[in-house]
């Protein structure tokens, strides 16, 4: 990308069945200041942009780079369907279109041919059902990249990360481990100074007990495992604050002091990023050598063919993607 195009930026719809294509038309009438490259099936899009009641211009993508993007117009990478879609009904016989899509946009990352990936809701369930094991985007794209990553949910107002992702919750005290800490702030700081441009990041780390363990009488993870690795960090020079209790870390007091925070496990920091920003909360895969955006919501079948779903938070992880992109590397 230089300073007179557009970042390129691939789109996935994800699963085929779901409101992900009719988001992707939707983000194709805007006018967002990015060169969209549609990796999905021709079909798929135009029957989406009907549902929408949107008249599309979907040209082949020849590769080259614009300096300007006709509101409802976007390219097109062609990844065909293994079987026509039934909206709210997801086919196995697809799994495969979806997986393909991935690993097209991946590899067009890592090539240099996009500036970064948007992603659209998958179904895991039908990929899995189709005999293909499949996580989720996130380990999708880590192993395609042989990444470490970490799992960002971002607002305007707000960044959480995550040192558990999908874990059950008794399997959470475990898993926190000093090297897992490690490791994943190290990737945070990194992904704050280089994507996020933030010189000297303050990052945020919640306990894992109520109150943060009360000096050991709630538990002793944060006296045994998080206080030592936070002291050896903060000696080699990283900005850390806590362990913080989570229950008091997101007043309005306390957000000035951070950049970012990181918590132990998946719903001990989301649901107040969601009760606040839902529309506007976007994923984004810390670690990899590419800028990677999604949206934060699922597949939403009940909706799917009706054209009524909400592209907010697609928007949202374009603008992400937009912005990261034009930033750069900052290494």
């Amino acid at each position: 990308m230089n300073a007179t195009t557009l970042p390129r930026l691939a789109v996935t719809a994800g699963e085929p069945a779901g409101v992900g294509p009719e988001l992707l038309a939707r983000l194709a009438a805007s006018d967002l200041p990015a060169d969209l490259v549609a990796i999905t099936d021709r079909g798929l899009l135009e029957r989406a942009a009907a549902a929408c009641r949107l008249h599309l211009t979907i040209l082949e993508d020849d590769g080259t780079r614009q300096a300007y993007r006709t509101p409802g117009s976007l390219r097109l990478r062609h990844v065909p369907l293994g079987a026509t879609e039934r909206p709210g009904t997801p086919d196995p016989a697809n799994a495969r279109h979806v997986l393909d899509v991935l690993g097209a946009a991946a590899d067009g990352c890592l090539e240099g041919r996009f500036d970064a990936v948007v992603t659209g809701p998958v179904q895991k369930s039908v990929i899995n059902d189709a005999g293909m094991p499949f996580r989720g985007h996130t380990e999708f794209f880590a192993e395609r990249a042989g990444a470490d990553v970490v799992m960002m949910l971002a607002s305007p107002e707000l960044r959480v990360t995550l040192a558990t992702t999908h874990l059950a919750l008794a399997a959470v005290p475990v898993a926190i481990t000093a090297p897992l800490l490690e490791r994943t702030l190290r990737i945070v700081r990194d992904a704050l100074v280089r994507r996020f441009g933030i010189a000297a990041p303050r990052i945020a780390v919640l306990g894992l007990n109520p109150h943060a363990g009360e000096h050991g009488h709630m538990g002793r993870e944060e006296i045994d495992t998080i206080i030592p690795l936070l002291e050896r960090l903060r000696g080699e020079g990283m900005d850390l604050l806590g362990p913080l209790p989570a229950d008091t870390a997101f007043v309005p007091a306390m957000r000035p002091r951070y950049d970012a925070v990181l918590a132990m496990y998946h719903d001990q920091a989301l649901p107040v990023l969601k009760s606040e920003a839902f529309d506007r909360t976007v994923n984004v895969t810390l670690g990899l050598p590419f800028i990677r955006t999604s949206v934060d919501h699922g597949t939403a079948l009940d909706l799917a063919g009706t054209g009524r779903a909400d592209p907010a938070s697609l928007f949202a992880a374009t603008r992400l993607a937009i912005d990261l992109a034009q930033r750069g590397d900052h290494a």
